[in-house]
């Protein structure tokens, strides 16, 4: 089928939301093979996406839609290889990274000898800086500062704490604002003498990155002789790297054709290895090589990241809801929204297809959300009670790592269930009416009351389930959504490897520094921007 023949199923899906924006979901239930049919499971992850107004026939079209789309073909071309990142012209493998064996050639030669020897010599230093081999002027290292922004930050600093029952090597702090005040504050607690940085840049030109290297580094030269030998670069420009001062052993090279959020697999994943070890990080490959097998070998009915990108396209393509919330139910994954916020919305934040046509339908939601149960106490009347529908994402792990808090992770657990159903059910006018004559509320007032209390319900939830958050089990996690961001752009015809939008904002930024520096100049520049110069000038 050709993409023109999407036209129909589009309109159909169309033609069905419609027909089924007021049919609860719970009467969905009735049929007795709902569950079996809108489950899937892949290794240690539970996929349940019943509680949406999905049906059968949705289901199908939505799958008819990711084969007229040809996600199998676009899936095949990225493992292979092919330049599938068209405004760049070059392959997405990041997916190689998490191989443990392997040939795949690029221009003719195999990049998986390097892709192994990179990961030795990081499980070598690693091993090295954990055991004490590797030293500070002061001694063993205490503390390592990786230092990024984007990708080269958030995918480790992300993943260092939702790991930290596994950390057992120094202390991981992550800079990445251009704000003095976040590397102010991280420093002040920190030897010098006992300090690893790591500076993580694709290009070694990164502003915010390149900035905050050389005041670490102004910090470090104050007590430490030669603060060079206590710096490791991360990059896809050895050859800055060098010029930089760094010496060749401490830098780890990872190629162009990983992008920034898709590289926390290999070297930006450094101080995760060192805080982890080599064994735990290696696990954690191995969990993401696991989904990356499921995804390019279950079928397409029963595939994981496929049925969470099509539940995804049925609500933010077809029903037109505009935000999504993830919701973990796991403390540690306290940053994974954060990081869905970049691996999604700047992958798939793009406005034409890969002909440069305009997208036919709207592209990414707006992906935001905060760890349960603090979410409850927060946003979750508007989740509940607001005139928005927000399908929301839960991720609960059935047991966590503290058996002696037992309890906290039941009440934890129940909440999550709680609150899916609460959604799905919400509270008629008449059980609100009941509840408050219950509560001895006049006659009179009875209806203002219940009104306050009735909750509309039928508002869409997805629960991921998993038995405990180990290193296996995130790096399926990030491989399901990885893959699923793959699958949306697909269907939608967009590149989810380039980020245009966000150089345009670099090279104005370049224009206004020296003007906002010294004064002189702007005329280039908006009467607004320039006021608002002024402004702060004199400020």
């Amino acid at each position: 089928m050709k993409r023109d023949g999407l036209k129909d199923i589009w309109k159909a899906l169309d033609r069905h939301v419609t027909d089924m924006r007021s049919r609860p979901i719970l009467a969905l239930f009735d049929d007795a093979d709902r569950m079996a049919d809108f489950s899937a499971r892949a290794g240690d992850i539970h996929l349940d996406f019943s509680k949406t107004n999905l049906d059968r026939s949705a289901l199908d079209l939505l799958l008819a839609l990711a084969e007229g789309a040809d996600v199998a073909g676009r899936r095949e071309a990225m493992f292979a290889g092919e330049a599938i990142n068209i405004t760049e012209g070059r392959p997405a493998l990041h997916v190689a990274l998490r191989q443990e064996k392997g040939a795949l050639s690029l221009a003719g030669q195999d990049i998986f000898p390097g892709i192994r020897e990179t990961r030795q010599r990081m499980a070598g230093f690693a091993d090295d800086v954990r055991g004490g081999r590797i030293t500070g002027q002061g001694g063993p290292v205490t503390d390592i500062v990786n230092i990024g922004i984007g990708g080269s930050d958030l995918g480790p600093a992300m993943a260092r704490a939702a790991l930290a029952p596994y950390a057992d090597g120094p202390r991981c702090h992550f800079v990445s604002n251009i704000d003095g005040a976040q590397i102010h504050d991280t420093l002040a607690g920190l030897n010098p003498e006992t300090t690893l940085l790591i500076l993580a840049s694709k290009t070694f030109t990164t502003l915010e990155t390149m900035t905050n290297a050389r005041t670490a580094l102004r910090w470090m030269g104050a007590r430490v002789a030669d603060p060079m030998a206590q710096v490791v670069a991360v990059t896809a420009a050895p050859e800055r790297a060098a010029q930089f001062g760094i010496a060749p052993a401490h830098v780890f090279p990872f190629e162009e054709w990983v992008g920034g959020r898709f590289s926390v697999w290999g070297a930006i994943g450094l101080s995760l290895m060192i805080a982890i070890g080599p064994r735990h990080f290696m696990a954690f490959l191995a969990g993401a090589a696991d989904m990356d097998d499921h995804f390019c070998t279950a079928p397409l009915a029963r595939n994981l990241p496929i049925l969470l990108a099509l539940t995804g396209i049925w609500h933010a393509q077809v029903c037109g809801y505009a935000t999504r919330a993830v919701l973990p139910y796991d403390q540690r994954l306290a940053r994974l929204p954060a990081y869905l916020q970049q691996l999604e919305m700047e992958s798939n934040g793009k406005r034409v297809t890969l002909s440069g046509l305009p997208v036919a339908q709207p592209t990414v939601p707006v992906v935001w959300g905060e760890p349960g149960t603090n979410g409850q106490h927060a946003f979750f009347q508007m989740l509940h009670q607001g005139t928005q529908i927000v399908p929301c994402e839960f991720l609960v792990a059935a047991r966590g790592h503290e058996p002696e808090l037992e309890e906290h992770h039941r009440l934890l657990v129940s909440a999550a269930l709680a609150q899916a159903r609460a959604l799905m059910l919400g509270r008629t006018l008449d059980a609100a009416r009941a509840e408050v004559a219950q509560a001895g509320v006049p006659e009179a007032d009875l209806n203002r009351q219940a009104r306050h209390r009735e909750c509309p319900g039928n508002r869409p939830s997805v629960i991921l389930l998993y038995p405990q958050l180990t290193p296996g089990v995130l790096g399926q996690i990030i491989a399901l959504y990885e893959h699923r961001v793959f699958v949306e752009a697909a269907i939608l015809d967009i590149n989810p490897f380039d980020q245009w939008g966000v150089e345009l904002g670099k090279a104005l930024a370049r224009e206004i520094m020296p003007v906002l520096e010294t004064g002189v100049g702007g005329a280039q520049l908006d009467p607004s921007t320039q006021r608002m110069i002024g402004i702060l000038r004199k400020l």
